[in-house]
């Protein structure tokens, strides 16, 4: 549906321009002149009782004099008039709008409550979708249609731009049409009343012309969507974004150190990387990115080969592409050998290669051709410094030529001013990214390289990593629920005690912690447990008990015990903050000369949700600042890349002869903390620090939690805290097929790959080709990743999972996958040639069905082979109609669920 509504707004065939006008300076005489100077082919409608003609074109008095109903409406008349003229729009059947008109959230509380007005009038006309207020517009170029306040038109490309920012917007269309670099669509987005960020996504995924996205964000709303919508555009076309904002000077001081260093623009960078988007740092790479992309919109590998007329540039380039983890190329024996047969024999030898500074064209020509045809190497770089007998234009030529004659990337940097200025007019109309310096080459090279690398993380495929744990869900939640009933709508910090009693109903092992309220009583815990003892401050109002030496340790007898307690009392009771003094807490001394000091914890940021963090601990933990961030919910492989991303993971590996920590109790440590951020919403930040790994064991020896008791669970939306949607663990079922044999139907996840394979190789040619519509010798973990790795708030596959020969197997996997918008969902199924016609297929199903149906998803459409007889007789028995009329091979069938039963 959104696809369908906001194709009025992109592909319109007629347009009315309300508030248009002939006054010079004015907003609507501006908007109507760029369309009609844009070239746009449909008809154009001013709309302004004050005129009889505009710009030659006859003027109508209001949209409902108009002699059609239009595609789109561009409004810009002032911002008062707005919530009327959308209405008139709704009643005269226009459901694509773009507002210009400023004066709304942006100018403070009667803009803000001007522009919810507009949100409830469009709602009443169900369909309508409006771009702004408060905005430029868009430029779609392959259409001619420049419905913008930018009098420029930029040239027809694959690069798709959504700016938050107005005023950014010209100055990237000037830069744009001297670089030549085209756009497909070019939107500035405003307020962001009604369409999102998320439904533009979605909705250039589907244009033909869009292999690329550019996002310039300055905030982001609907984290949810924005992210599902980016991973599946990711998942074969890349988005580059620039986030501005990167500091918030007006956050509060964090109480935790997980929560001073979970920051509003970290949360940004662990989302990005999460939804395979690479981010620019520099407004200037996000120019040239976009420039690059451009040319190659598909990911490459990191193996760049260098062809240089001067060491130095070469040399920059090297530390350039090191320093950000890329590689030089290490060409074959064959390629040197060409190489030396080109090449004078003062040439490097080595990548980069050095084709000396007399260097014509026709030697750069024969070095380029020679090394691009190096099966490894994934892209080039040639650089130009000129020298007295070079010829910067003859060389621009000679790479144009090499770029043409291969699908990898070929980028330029030619050094200099005047004497280099007509090579890159001939590089940049020749369609080969070229750059001031080699460093911004690296950069934007490395920025491709960058997304394929994310894609390719988002689909390793993870271990299966059980997790048990003490007690059920409900119990693992009480202390929480308790504390948020106790103080509803307060942030509630627990206790190190009741902290550490969560920590233990989810299955981490801690420091065993009793409380004392005397200093006898400390004794006899201490007697109990065992010397040597720590004590620490007992009270709620310290958050970091090293703040006010709250800390005693090594304590080995009673009589320490008891100094330690009046000591530490003292210290509080002098404090220049007047803490409540609870007594202390007594814990066993853990010996930590072996092991390392991490911080695992999670805060909860106010766009994306939890954001989980594991890095270097201790006390020192914010001055390292050695950690790194992931979105929950995580599996194995997003556990073990956080450990592996941490400067110091070679200390937890194990270094020079010392032991290194037991890395998958570490990476259960983050599934289980996951699993606590992913149950409980009611944790605002959370901290284990330290988290104590030695070789043998992962021991949690402090923690602390704070509670937001505006955050209760509901149940229905149990996951609402979380930005991605985890593993839905209620669709699993235990169930026997009528011959009484027991299976599982449950969702799939990464986890099943293998299963997945051994499920396709089991199935006849015949069974493949009815549910694929081809044929394929091998699944590739390529495709596998497209079955395994989803998106559950877009689509979901039940599998029924069986154990044959004491081995866990998948006899079907029954898959929908909805549209944006949950309107519509494609259903096919595939069921092993050894389990058919035993139900698997029906039981599959009616599963589908209900949960298509609890989507609110309104019809399911599939297809099949025309000799599927059993198939299309399924189909039936539920309801579905029958259509053989688009092929002769080919049966098409649906099934509205509006009032199904």
């Amino acid at each position: 549906m959104t696809s369908k509504h906001l194709k009025k707004i992109f592909s319109p065939k007629s347009i009315a321009v309300i508030g248009a006008s002939e006054r010079p300076e004015s907003v609507g005489r501006l908007s109507l002149k760029n369309l009609v100077d844009g070239g746009f082919r449909g008809r154009i409608y001013p709309v302004n009782r004050n005129y009889e003609t505009i710009l030659q074109l006859p003027s109508f008095a209001s949209v409902a004099a108009l002699p059609e109903t239009v595609d789109l409406a561009i409004i810009c008349t002032p911002a008062a008039t707005v919530p009327d003229v959308v209405k008139r729009c709704g009643e005269a059947g226009i459901r694509g709008i773009i507002i210009q008109s400023a004066g709304f959230r942006e100018v403070g509380a009667e803009g803000a409550r001007l522009q919810d007005e507009i949100v409830a009038v469009a709602k009443t006309f169900p369909g309508t979708k409006i771009i702004g207020p408060n905005c430029v517009g868009i430029i779609s170029p392959h259409r001619h249609l420049n419905a913008s306040l930018a009098s420029e038109m930029p040239p027809a490309g694959n690069v798709a731009f959504i700016s938050q920012s107005g005023a950014l917007c010209t100055p990237i269309l000037e830069w744009a049409i001297n670089q030549n670099v085209g756009f497909s669509q070019f939107v500035s987005i405003g307020n962001m009343a009604d369409v999102t960020i998320a439904e533009l996504i979605d909705y250039f995924a589907e244009d033909p012309w869009t292999e690329s996205i550019v996002l310039y964000v300055e905030s982001l709303t609907e984290a949810r969507a924005f992210l599902s919508a980016a991973r599946a555009f990711t998942q074969s076309k890349p988005i580059i974004a620039f986030k501005s904002g990167r500091f918030d000077a007006s956050a509060a001081a964090a109480a935790s150190h997980t929560g001073a260093m979970v920051g509003v623009d970290s949360a940004y960078e662990a989302a990005f990387a999460r939804a395979g988007i690479v981010r620019a740092n520099e407004l200037d790479d996000l120019f040239d990115s976009a420039e690059f992309l451009a040319r190659h919109p598909k990911p490459c590998g990191d193996r760049l080969a260098i062809v240089t007329n001067a060491g130095g540039p070469g040399v920059m380039a090297t530390d350039a592409l090191l320093q950000r983890n890329g590689k030089l190329a290490q060409f074959s024996d064959s390629t040197i050998a060409a190489l030396d047969a080109q090449l004078p024999a003062a040439w490097s030898r080595c990548n980069p290669v050095d084709v000396i500074g007399d260097a014509s064209e026709q030697r750069y020509a024969s070095a380029l051709q020679t090394v691009i045809r190096d099966r490894n190497v994934d892209a080039v770089l040639v650089l130009l410094a000129p020298q007295a007998t070079t010829d910067p234009s003859g060389v621009a030529d000679a790479v144009i030529a090499a770029a043409k004659s291969t699908t990898k990337p070929v980028l330029a940097s030619w050094m200099g001013c005047t004497r280099v200025a007509e090579g890159i007019r001939r590089l940049t109309q020749g369609g080969v990214p070229v750059y001031a310096t080699p460093e911004k080459c690296v950069r934007v090279f490395m920025q491709l390289v960058r997304y394929g690398r994310n894609r390719e993380m988002l689909c390793e495929t993870p271990l299966e990593v059980p997790l048990t744990f003490p007690v059920d869900e409900a119990e693992r939640r009480r202390c929480v629920v308790d504390a948020v009933n106790e103080r509803p709508g307060e942030r509630t910090p627990l206790s190190e005690y009741e902290s550490k009693l969560v920590l233990k109903n989810y299955g981490f092992r801690v420091a065993e912690t009793e409380i004392a309220r005397s200093q006898e009583e400390a004794v006899a815990i201490a007697d109990r447990l065992g010397y040597p003892v720590v004590l620490k401050v007992y009270s709620p109002q310290i958050m970091h008990k090293t703040d006010v030496d709250g800390v005693e340790l090594n304590l080995t007898s009673g009589d320490r015990v008891r100094e330690a307690y009046q000591e530490i009392g003292r210290r509080v009771a002098q404090h220049r903050f007047g803490f409540e003094f609870g007594g202390v807490t007594v814990q066993p001394m853990v010996v930590a000369s072996l092991s390392r000091e991490l911080i695992l914890g999670a805060k909860r940021d106010p766009v994306f949700g939890p954001v989980l963090l594991v890095g270097a601990g201790g006390i020192t933990a914010e001055l390292v600042q050695d950690y790194a961030m992931e979105l929950p919910p995580l599996n194995e492989r997003l556990a073990r890349r956080m450990l592996e991303s941490l400067q110091s993971w070679p200390l937890l590996k194990g270094y020079r002869g010392r032991r290194g920590v037991n890395v998958d109790l570490l990476v259960e440590c983050l599934l289980r903390m996951s699993k606590l951020i992913v149950e409980c919403p009611e944790i605002a930040e959370i901290d284990i620090n330290p988290l104590l790994a030695s070789d043998r064991d992962v021991i949690a020896l402090d923690s602390r939690i704070i509670l937001d008791g505006k955050m209760r669970r509901k149940s229905s939306s149990r996951f609402a805290h979380l930005a991605i949607r985890p593993y839905p663990e209620e669709f699993i079922r235990n169930i026997e097929l009528r011959d009484g044999t027991p299976v599982v139907l449950r969702p799939i996840k990464p986890e099943d790959e293998p299963m997945w394979h051994r499920l396709i190789e089991s199935c006849s040619a015949e069974t493949i080709q009815q549910r694929f519509r081809y044929m394929f010798r091998t699944a590739t973990h390529t495709m596998a990743s497209r079955f395994c790795f989803i998106d559950y708030d877009r689509e979901l596959a039940i599998v029924v999972e069986v154990i044959e020969d004491g081995v866990k197997q998948i006899a079907g996997v029954a898959r929908f996958v909805a549209d944006a918008d949950h309107y519509e969902a494609e259903f096919a199924i595939l069921v092993a040639d050894r389990w058919q016609g035993r139900g698997l297929g029906s039981l599959m199903t009616d599963k589908c069905l209900t949960i298509c149906k609890r989507w609110n998803i309104q019809s399911v459409v599939a297809e099949t082979a025309a000799s599927n007889h059993r198939m299309i007789q399924m189909f039936q028995r539920r309801g579905f109609e029958i259509d053989r009329s688009k092929s002769f091979d080919t049966v098409m069938v649906k099934k509205s669920l509006l009032d199904a039963d």
